[in-house]
């Protein structure tokens, strides 16, 4: 098996050759885009295993390059934003991005969550595994997920962490327990990741589908499903 294949969409210079070569240090092969479109076009014909994107981007912006390239296939993508806005951050989760940091960012980190991800993507999910919790239906072979009978679209990542959380429904769950288990890294620096994903889990699925346990972390709401 060769390299593992990362398209690095990003149009600082400094940044896209910084991220590019540590990459290549660790073993990856990396082409680079500095453009929305032709970070589009880079992972048409390079057919990168991951992507490292940034949210800004002359052209066509991150968010519309992550919606693009999730249309055609989909594939893990980790995000670079310089923006520490919550808006920004979700919006990019929205459109199908696994992860992101915020500019500056410590390398080491970067080559954590990559390969963190790439794991993810190569797990093989069980057949035996699919739940069902009161309204609330849970696919992981087909990844569909269904609320009162009705089909709701999730991103990989969203339906990763709703199927770990439905797995265990009277166990509350860390963050830094869900990002190990569910992105499979440890960073503290990633929790908010899991807010985000939350959020959005609820904002699909009601309100109600998973509660906070104050200064813990998370669990699924059984009692309301």
């Amino acid at each position: 098996m060769g390299a593992r294949r990362i398209a690095v969409i990003e149009d600082e210079p400094t940044i896209a050759s910084a991220v590019a070569d540590r990459l290549r240090m660790e073993g990856f092969g990396v082409e680079v885009a500095h453009d929305g479109p032709a970070g589009v076009e880079l992972c048409r014909a390079f057919r990168p295993d991951l992507v490292v994107l940034d949210v800004m981007l002359p052209g066509v912006d991150g968010l519309e390059v992550c919606r693009r390239i999730q249309s055609e296939r989909q594939l893990p993508v980790l995000m670079l934003t310089a923006r520490d806005s919550e808006l920004d951050l979700e919006l990019g989760l929205g459109v199908g991005a696994d992860d992101y940091m915020t500019k500056p960012f410590s390398p080491r980190e970067l080559v954590a969550r990559v390969r963190a991800l790439l794991r993810r993507a190569d797990r093989t999910p069980e057949p035996d595994l699919a739940v069902r919790l009161g309204g609330l239906e849970i696919d992981p072979i087909t990844h569909v997920v269904r609320r009162d009978g009705e089909t709701v679209h999730l991103t990989p990542i969203e339906f990763a962490l709703l199927h770990r959380l439905a797995q265990a429904p009277h166990v509350v769950f860390g963050r830094s327990r869900l990002l190990n288990e569910v992105w499979g890294y440890r960073i503290g620096a990633g929790e908010r990741t899991v807010d985000s994903h939350v959020r959005a889990l609820r904002r699909k699925l009601g309100p109600d589908v998973i509660r906070t346990v104050h200064g813990i972390g998370y669990a699924l709401s059984t009692n309301e499903l």
